[in-house]
């Protein structure tokens, strides 16, 4: 049992991390490479609205707005709301200041979270197609016609765009190794119509596709698009030029509490997405299962494998000895770098091993935070980094 325990968590950790990519990657090259809509007049563009669910975002919220109005988009076809999820400072009043013909507000006093927001918002949107985003995002000029034009094919109900993490202090690119990752997976799986979800920076939705999410969702960004596709069959499109800027995290804490955030949204989701893993849906249960179901099962793989090691080491075992002798010098070397001091320069390679297991360690405390009900639908903004550059 030990063995078995060992060689099976050990396995679906690998092909959940490295044979999964290599088996979409494979696919998605012999698949038929989706064509990006080509540019069409204005007039064929959508009616489209930029909503924005918004919580104590006094300080970023009007350069928000008026990079939202800034944008290649004709003017008579574009709006924006601003939807305040029960915020204590002057968000409000400060739309309320901008607020015109093509600028408006909802504001909700009680919070209760972006989900219960997005749910009373879209359908309220006078777009035909509602473009999602958030309040510390800044959106590429081009980015909203690249995503409108997505909806000239009627079969499309989603199209995300591309998120680009910026550093805080710099306003330089600081995407990671794992977020190149994620995007080489993104890339591969939409390639066979097998794109799950988006990023709640900068996607779009067709409103006739829209599903009501439940309250308390913190996933939204998964759940919607997945239930939009389930209930009404629309695809689910990804256009790369469609780009987003956005700070990451100003230090580890935070970034850890939104790994662990959006881990429990992702136990929390299976209720609502089970229906995905049935074989019948093709790439997108595979995808499903591989990429979400599969990592967010990792820590216990992880546990699995080192708990199965390290005990057939203790009966004696060699080869397993090696292997958990192996398991502990990794995460030796995951504890030393991410203890290190700022000042000391570490690299890229040896940064690895860190990055991934605090990466499952934030999803086994999103477990525990999911499994005691501790999980909730409301978040507070990420505080922004003093100096930060405005972009």
């Amino acid at each position: 049992m030990l063995e078995t325990l060992t060689v099976a968590s050990s396995a679906l950790v690998a092909y959940s991390y490295l044979g999964y990519p290599a088996l979409i990657w494979v696919a998605s090259r012999t698949s038929v490479p989706a064509v990006a809509p080509p540019p069409m007049p204005d007039s064929a563009l959508p009616r489209l609205t930029i909503l924005i669910a918004a919580h104590d975002e006094e300080a970023v919220i009007g350069d928000r707005i008026r990079d939202a109005l800034a944008g290649d988009y004709p003017p008579d076809l574009l709006d924006v709301v601003v939807a305040s999820d029960g915020s204590t400072d002057a968000t409000a009043e400060v739309v309320r200041n901008l607020a015109g013909p093509r600028v408006s507000l909802l504001e909700f006093r009680k919070r209760r979270g972006k989900a219960a927001v997005l749910d009373d918002a879209i359908p309220l949107a006078a777009g035909e197609v509602v473009l999602l985003s958030d309040a510390n995002t800044r959106l590429d000029p081009e980015a909203a016609r690249r995503l409108g034009r997505c909806f000239a094919d009627p079969s499309v109900g989603v199209a995300c765009g591309q998120l680009i993490l910026t550093d805080p202090a710099t306003g330089r690119n600081a995407d990671g190794l794992y977020w190149k990752y994620e995007n080489f997976l993104r890339r591969a799986e939409a390639r066979l119509d097998a794109l799950l979800g988006a990023n709640g920076a900068i996607y779009a939705i067709r409103r006739a596709c829209f599903v009501p999410v439940p309250a308390g969702t913190i996933v939204d960004d998964l759940v919607l698009p997945m239930l939009a596709r389930l209930e009404s069959g629309c695809s689910i499109v990804h256009d790369p030029g469609a780009l987003a800027f956005e700070e990451t995290a100003a230090d580890l804490p935070g970034e850890f509490r939104r790994r662990s955030r959006i881990g429990a949204g992702g136990f929390q989701s299976l209720r609502l997405l089970g229906p995905l893993l049935d074989p019948r849906r093709g790439w997108v249960a595979l995808a499903f299962f591989s990429h979400k179901v599969l990592r967010w099962l990792g820590p216990f793989f992880l546990a699995g494998a080192l708990f199965g090691a390290s005990a057939l080491a203790i009966s004696g075992r060699p080869g397993y000895r090696a292997f958990a002798i192996a398991q502990v010098a990794f995460y030796a070397l995951a504890s030393a770098t991410a203890l290190a001091p700022p000042r000391v320069r570490i690299p890229m390679l040896m940064r690895v091993p860190a990055l991934f297991a605090g990466m499952n360690l934030a999803l086994l405390a999103g477990f525990f935070r999911w499994a005691s009900g501790g999980a909730t639908g409301t978040w507070d903004p990420t505080p922004r980094a003093p100096g930060g550059v405005t972009r």
